[in-house]
């Protein structure tokens, strides 16, 4: 098993906007931003900006290796790290690594801004993209195909691929037993962001990407491929790396063992 559940936290990209909407350079970021909202209000009745226009700032990740036992959680770079240094960090881990890659909406959002954001900042990531002509074994199974197992949305899956039977990552982790958000969101991140608190949006997606993992965890086990057994040895790699990690980890997993 060669596994990396992720999650991204994004902001509106206020030099997008600008460009976009021709926006008066004297304006604020949070004007843009406000500016950028209501314009996508009154096109959809929503304030979710386009994938296109969201800028991650933060990618978190669960990685586990069963062959080398390994086991790690943390967010892609530092807090000073650009956009591109993020993205082209994390397709750099792709190229090398070739993981099977675990989200919950990935196919809907985390992957499509990616898509879009490593675009715009010229990120190359040939082994990602690869249907195939450099990889045989691509051909059949890929990170773009929806119906594909190297990329697996959780939530797509789960759902059997129909998005009337979506269900939000928080409230399954919670009927887990597992800690979901915490009273933290993503619609609290551009807040954050403003205030200048980097390091607390990066520990919360790392919190995510855990509760992604351990959800995945919990499907292998409906599948058969895991035993009771293995899945409480999986679980104790968990507890045993959260509870010597930052105060973040030690919440989620004080949380986690009360439930």
């Amino acid at each position: 098993m060669n596994i990396l559940a992720f999650d991204i936290e994004t902001i509106p990209d206020v030099a997008g906007g600008r460009k976009l909407y021709e926006l008066d350079e004297s304006l604020s970021d949070a004007d843009v931003a406000e500016a950028m909202f209501a314009k996508r209000r009154e096109k959809t009745g929503n304030d979710f900006i386009a994938t296109h226009l969201q800028q991650v700032v933060a990618i978190s990740a669960v990685y586990r290796n069963t062959q080398n036992d390994q086991f790690s959680v943390w967010t892609l770079g530092t807090e000073q790290s650009s956009e591109k240094e993020i993205i082209q960090n994390f397709f750099d881990g792709v190229e090398k690594h070739t993981p099977t890659l675990v989200t919950w909406n990935g196919s809907g959002f985390d992957l499509p801004v990616l898509h879009y954001r490593g675009l715009v900042n010229s990120v190359q990531a040939p082994r990602y993209w690869d249907l195939g002509d450099d990889d045989r074994d691509f051909k059949w199974n890929n990170y773009i195909g929806r119906f594909h197992m190297r990329h697996t949305d959780l939530m797509d899956v789960i759902a059997g691929y129909s998005n009337r039977a979506f269900a939000p990552l928080d409230e399954i982790a919670v009927l887990l037993g597992l800690p979901g958000k915490m009273g933290m969101s993503g619609s609290k991140v551009w807040e954050q962001f403003k205030a200048d608190q980097i390091k607390e949006i990066r520990d919360y997606c790392e919190t995510d990407a855990l509760n992604t993992y351990l959800v995945y965890l919990h499907w292998c086990y409906v599948r058969g491929h895991l035993t009771d057994a293995a899945l409480e040895h999986e679980h104790e790699i968990v507890k045993n790396t959260l509870a010597k990690g930052e105060p973040h980890f030690q919440e989620f997993l004080s949380v986690w063992n009360g439930k």
